[in-house]
């Protein structure tokens, strides 16, 4: 080698050692993508008994990136059982946005299958090689009915890790053992802006891996890619969320509309975004095929808003009727910054004269961001059939919801973990007619 072209090759060395630190000059370090994986999250794929999607992110130098799994032990000898999975890996510009970096970095992702339901499983992600993450834990689900704990948040939104982080954290101290969590929309502020992504998976740390997420679609997972053009999907949201693909909706509706089958419990999730009729036979699909013995719907967008100026008429009009056809058990929203809980009655009585329970709505909020409650508009929806049981303003809260039996208990926690709001739902699997048996409010 002569000595002009080594001092070439060192002249090009320095170069992009100079440019790469320039590219990563002001970012915090949990922002800027390495070897090591991060943002690594828990998603249902399939039947949560015998599968689970993971998806991770790592600078563009990994390639062909593995996640392996094994059966957890109470020693480390589980590795040597621990079965390999090659990762599908794409590789994503952050730069597509102007107000992030024009960084480049791979995501990769792999869906578990075949493993026995009701067991404790461990995995890890990485190259194969020297850069892998932890081991971390995560629990099938049983193949038949059983008790599910759950945890819901309304939006996080805004100023994620200094006040959305101690949110989630209580609600881990409080419900460790969850089987899964809801985030009900607005999980940041701007659809795009990566160091908001960066915020929410640090606010949550191990908690993202371990309890596996039911992400949906907000009005700010929308947002203009480039001014004065129309909201588009954030441009991260499929590549860091393997969701399932409802195949005979809109592609624009893929991996934001889509139905989870948990224990005997139906969970589905909706876009209140856009292309709410194309969503309604879908809706009416999911219920009338259902044969679980709850059946929760999930929307950004509240049906019976606590929050003025605020009016999803089109849900009440049209997803309401359906939602009281077939008995719907409860409703979870967010978007209104406010915290209600209310319940649609059936108008008729039972022998006793207590009133039998059509569908309990829940609007929350677990972010900073807060709004005034319209007691005013709450009001009006009397005529429509809602009767609300409890409200707040000015207060994050979190949800744990517990299902055993022929009981659903519903918990609203403040961000301080204490308890605000209470109810439960009894209900006969013979003729499917419920009551709510305890109302709470502190």
């Amino acid at each position: 080698m002569t000595k002009n072209l080594l001092a070439l090759i060192c002249i090009a060395f320095v170069a992009v050692q100079v440019f790469a630190q320039h590219l990563y000059d002001g970012l915090h370090h949990w922002e800027i993508p390495s070897k090591d994986p991060d943002r690594i999250i828990l998603t249902f794929l399939g039947d949560p008994s015998t599968t689970r999607a993971v998806t991770w992110r790592t600078d563009t130098t990994i390639e062909n990136a593995v996640a392996q799994i094994a059966k957890a032990t109470v020693n480390s000898k589980f590795t040597a059982e621990a079965d390999s999975y090659t990762a599908k890996s794409e590789q994503f510009d952050l730069g597509q946005y102007k107000a992030n970096r024009s960084l480049r970095v791979n995501y990769h992702s792999v869906v578990f299958e075949g493993l026995e339901a009701d067991t404790q499983y461990v995995y890890r992600v990485g190259d194969g090689d020297k850069h892998w993450s932890e081991w971390i834990e995560f629990k099938t689900a049983k193949s038949g009915y059983a008790p599910t704990q759950l945890v819901y948040f309304g939006d996080a939104q805004n100023e994620v890790l200094q006040h959305w982080s101690r949110v989630i954290r209580k609600a881990y101290q409080l419900a460790p053992n969850a089987s899964f969590v809801i985030h009900a929309g607005d999980l940041i502020n701007n659809a795009h802006r990566d160091v908001e992504w960066a915020e929410w998976y640090e606010a949550g740390g191990f908690i993202h891996r371990q309890w596996t997420a039911i992400p949906v679609v907000g009005n700010h997972e929308f947002w203009p890619v480039f001014q004065d053009e129309p909201r588009k999907l954030s441009i991260q949201w499929k590549p860091q969320f393997t969701l399932p693909v409802e195949g005979d909706l809109p592609e624009e509706l893929h991996e934001t509309v889509y139905t989870t089958d948990y224990q005997d419990i139906r969970i589905i999730t909706l876009n209140s975004n856009h292309l709410l009729e194309e969503q309604t036979k879908y809706l009416e699909e999911q219920l009338a095929g259902s044969d679980a013995k709850w059946n929760i719907v999930v929307c950004h967008h509240s049906v019976f808003s606590p929050a003025e100026g605020r009016d999803f008429k089109y849900a009440r009009e049209v997803w309401k009727p359906i939602l009281d056809k077939y008995n719907v058990d409860l409703v979870l929203n967010g978007h209104d910054h406010t915290y209600a809980r209310g319940h649609v009655p059936v108008r008729t009585t039972n022998a006793t004269g207590e009133e039998e329970l059509g569908t309990v709505y829940v609007t929350s909020v677990s972010g900073p961001k807060q709004y005034e409650l319209d007691t005013d508009q709450l009001k009006s929806y009397e005529s429509q059939g809602y009767q609300l049981d409890n409200s707040a303003e000015q207060t994050q809260f979190f949800q744990i919801i517990t299902i055993a039996d022929s009981e659903l208990t519903y918990e609203a926690y403040t961000a301080i973990g204490t308890l605000y709001d209470r109810a439960v739902i009894k209900k006969n699997f013979a003729t499917g007619k419920k009551q709510l048996i305890q109302k709470q409010g502190q």
